[in-house]
């Protein structure tokens, strides 16, 4: 009997050892409640309470994101869109975190939409669906000062999803389409455009090269025949000249150029 005792007595202190440690993270705060009021905080490693008594709560300090779930609003021209959103934020003080506000989670998204709901309710579809920036901004102005109160930071806040009516999605699908045929048309015009000017431009280039052989090969000619011409000329001017001697003298010398002359119009 005695036995059980001291066992069930070992057994106890060690549950009350165990009990008495609080092992915090780095990344992590709390507070100790004693019989329902703050008695301290708790900081990274080790930390010891009363057991039974004291009641530890901690806080996960680091950045979180959270979801706001898709929700159906309406817009300042009445449309319908579903929007969801993810929020990043931060806790900057715990015992506001954890005194001011029941659960800052829930209640950060609870806000979101509330505030989400009344952005979007002040602008039409057009602007809705293309001021993503300007909502994000306004919603996170609008989320970081009310969170403040509860020791929170709201550093980011992104629309994931908006989502028009049905019937609008088909009408902007089927203009897509449109724009996409356009395009693909103007591309096919121009390069249509280009490759009759890249034709246009290698005939001129054919025609101008065929042009400069023919006025080569007609210079060629002309020089040719300026030549032969000239030759000819001084052949018959010198025939001349010794034919009008010749009528005069019996006795006559031939010049060699004569002779040069007239055996190159030979071969010719």
């Amino acid at each position: 009997m005695f036995f059980w005792l001291n066992l069930l007595f070992g057994i106890f202190i060690l549950v009350l050892i165990i009990k008495s440690v609080i092992i915090v993270n780095q990344f992590e705060l709390g507070l100790v409640f004693r019989l329902g009021k703050v008695r301290g905080r708790l900081n990274p490693g080790v930390n010891f309470i009363i057991p039974f008594i004291d009641v530890p709560i901690k806080v996960d300090v680091r950045t979180k994101v959270i979801d706001v779930p898709p929700q159906e609003m309406i817009t300042r021209d009445n449309a319908g869109v579903r929007i969801d959103a993810v929020i990043y934020y931060r806790v900057m003080d715990v015992n506001r975190a954890i005194l001011e506000v029941q659960n800052f989670q829930y209640a950060i998204i609870n806000l979101a939409q509330t505030s989400l709901r009344a952005i979007i309710g002040s602008l039409e579809l057009d602007d809705a669906l293309n001021k993503r920036e300007y909502i994000n901004s306004q919603l996170l102005e609008t989320l970081d000062r009310d969170t403040d109160s509860w020791g929170v930071k709201v550093e980011k806040v992104e629309l994931r999803e908006i989502e028009p009516p049905t019937d609008i999605k088909n009408a902007m699908t089927q203009q897509m389409k449109a724009e996409r045929l356009k395009r693909a048309a103007i591309l096919e015009a121009e390069g249509e455009k280009q490759s009759k000017i890249l034709k246009a431009q290698g005939s001129a280039e054919s025609m101008k090269i065929e042009a400069e052989g023919q006025a080569k090969a007609i210079q060629i000619v002309a020089e040719s025949a300026q030549t032969y011409f000239k030759n000819e000329a001084q052949l018959y001017k010198a025939l001349d000249v010794t034919t009008n001697t010749l009528k005069d003298n019996t006795k006559f010398v031939i010049s060699e150029n004569i002779m040069d002359i007239a055996k190159k119009f030979i071969k010719q």
